[in-house]
């Protein structure tokens, strides 16, 4: 069996599965009165809302995890090799698609935790903040300490010299603490940063899709079998979930949908030793994550600086954006949620194919 037929086998699969349980999945989470609480600082009218079924994140995980399980024992059996294609360090890199489904799923366990808890409470809280970072903290050294025992503490780094291709971030205490903090810093920001993106319909789903695409183009750039399975799964599973959750959404993904989501959008860029490359594929999840920051950081500041009060005296600071994460800020500007989300993928689309070129002619160009 050729790589091109098992990615359409299981970029298929996964679509058919999350698009047809959806008809199953979101009737039974209405039974178990499983409804999104909508928090009262956002947009008002996202009260209409009100619930909506949440978790929703459930389909697209089982149609991913079916389909990379059935297409890669069929391509094995067909003697298909899921093959470690342009990689330099051997053979070991098979791992890294095991510990990716592991990074995942104990994400989307921390999120399934916290949607659980918050729809039993019936408020939009859940876990506390320590608790859910502890827990993402955890299932992220537990992925980097499986890179780091199968030797994949190495990357690619574009555009060098062949020599100097390659980087081993293991075997000094430098690359150590750069692997090791910024292997914690990428997953736990990325997972949140997917989640922050998961807040009008269809928004997340979109931009994930067209960032699991380009991942699975640089995967068979790289000719590396196994990756592109995962990729391909993905990509379908998120495309088949999207018909649920197109505005209006029937469905909404929950953090334990967005959590799984920044799970696999890391794995797959580790595994393709890129992790890099995911700030510029990825720039809706920066861009997303990085106007929450200024937006505090800008409030915080110009309530010391102009101490400016309230109608009740209270200091109140400035704002940058009428209202973060930005998608908001574009909802309050009088944008429909369907233009953000178009727009957005748009952008996605421009970085990844950024991000691919970067890809193709700084690294495998250079080793075919």
């Amino acid at each position: 069996m050729s790589n091109w037929v098992a990615i359409a086998i299981a970029l298929a699969l996964a679509f058919v599965i999350s698009a047809v349980s959806g008809k199953w999945i979101i009737p039974w989470l209405h039974k178990l009165k499983y409804g999104q609480t909508i928090l009262d600082i956002g947009p008002s009218w996202h009260k209409k809302k009100q619930g909506t079924p949440t978790m929703g994140g459930i389909m697209f995980i089982i149609a991913s995890i079916v389909s990379i399980i059935i297409t890669t024992v069929i391509f094995v059996l067909m003697k298909g090799e899921l093959g470690d294609g342009l990689n330099l360090y051997g053979s070991n890199s098979k791992v890294l698609v095991f510990a990716g489904m592991f990074l995942a799923l104990g994400q989307g366990v921390v999120g399934f935790a916290d949607d659980y808890i918050s729809v039993v409470k019936k408020r939009n809280e859940g876990l506390t903040p320590i608790q859910k970072t502890l827990g993402q903290i955890i299932i992220g050294f537990g992925y980097l300490l499986t890179l780091y025992i199968s030797k994949n503490t190495w990357f690619y780094l574009p555009f060098a010299s062949s020599e100097h291709m390659v980087v081993e971030l293991g075997n000094s205490v430098v690359g150590g603490l750069v692997f090791w903090l910024g292997g914690i810093f990428l997953i736990y920001g990325f997972s949140n940063a997917v989640n922050l993106t998961d807040g009008i319909d269809g928004l997340c789903g979109s931009v994930t899709t067209v960032v699991s695409v380009a991942l699975l183009v640089i995967s068979v750039l790289h000719k590396f079998a196994g990756v592109s399975i995962f990729a391909a799964a993905i990509a379908g599973a998120c495309a088949g979930y999207l018909i649920w959750n197109h505005y209006p959404a029937k469905v909404f993904m929950g953090d334990t949908g967005s959590l799984f989501l920044g799970g696999v959008v890391m794995a797959l860029a580790f595994a393709l030793h890129i992790p890099y490359i995911i700030l510029i594929i990825g720039i809706v999840y920066v861009c997303e994550t990085g106007s929450v920051m200024l937006q505090v950081s800008y409030y915080k500041i110009t309530k010391k600086i102009y101490k400016d009060k309230d109608e009740n005296g209270n200091l109140v600071g400035r704002r940058i954006f009428k209202m973060t994460p930005i998608h908001h800020h574009f909802e309050l500007s009088g944008w429909k949620e369907n233009k953000i989300v178009a727009v957005f993928s748009a952008v996605t689309a421009i970085a990844s194919a950024i991000g691919i070129a970067i890809v193709y002619f700084g690294i495998f160009s250079r080793l075919n």
